[in-house]
């Protein structure tokens, strides 16, 4: 089977659990777009969905295909978030952001009842970080306070 064919499959499979009425985390990298392509094929007045993009590029692709699109502010939970990952183990560990929306990712993942992470056999590996370098976070909130814990306590003598 060809990894194009693969990556449809999985896709499919992904989108037979979305539901007229739910909010679904729209993630990002090549197998999710397929998933956003099949959900804006899937809408009409009986199937209507919200979706919570995890990228720009999602987003973008989103609104092409008329999907209505809601902010992470505005919603306390996702029904379901479907995205992909760039590398599975045997023990189905995973890395995801290599497509660099890893803390877009993560925010729609927690708020997601459930999560399903569809891959191909072309992101299976032997040991994690095969692929490259591994994404990395960085975030300035709370930076002011971490300061504060390296700086030595203060002497009272």
């Amino acid at each position: 089977m060809s990894q194009d064919r693969a990556k449809r499959n999985a896709a499919e499979e992904a989108v037979r659990f979305v539901k007229d009425g739910m909010v679904v985390g729209l993630g990002t990298g090549s197998t999710a777009e397929i998933v956003v392509d099949l959900l804006g094929k899937k809408l009409s007045k009986d199937f209507k969905i919200k979706g919570m993009p995890t990228s720009i590029k999602t987003k973008q692709q989103a609104e092409k295909l008329g999907i209505e699109l809601i902010d992470i502010d505005d919603q306390d939970i996702i029904d379901l978030a479907i995205d992909g990952a760039d590398e599975v183990d045997a023990n189905l560990n995973l890395i995801k952001g290599l497509g660099k929306a890893l803390l877009r990712e993560k925010v729609v993942a927690t708020h997601a009842h459930n999560f399903i992470i569809i891959v191909d056999v072309s992101k299976l590996v032997s040991r994690l970080g095969t692929r490259g370098p591994l994404p990395l976070e960085l975030n300035p909130f709370g930076a002011g306070a971490l300061q504060i814990l390296r700086t030595p306590p203060l002497s009272t003598t």
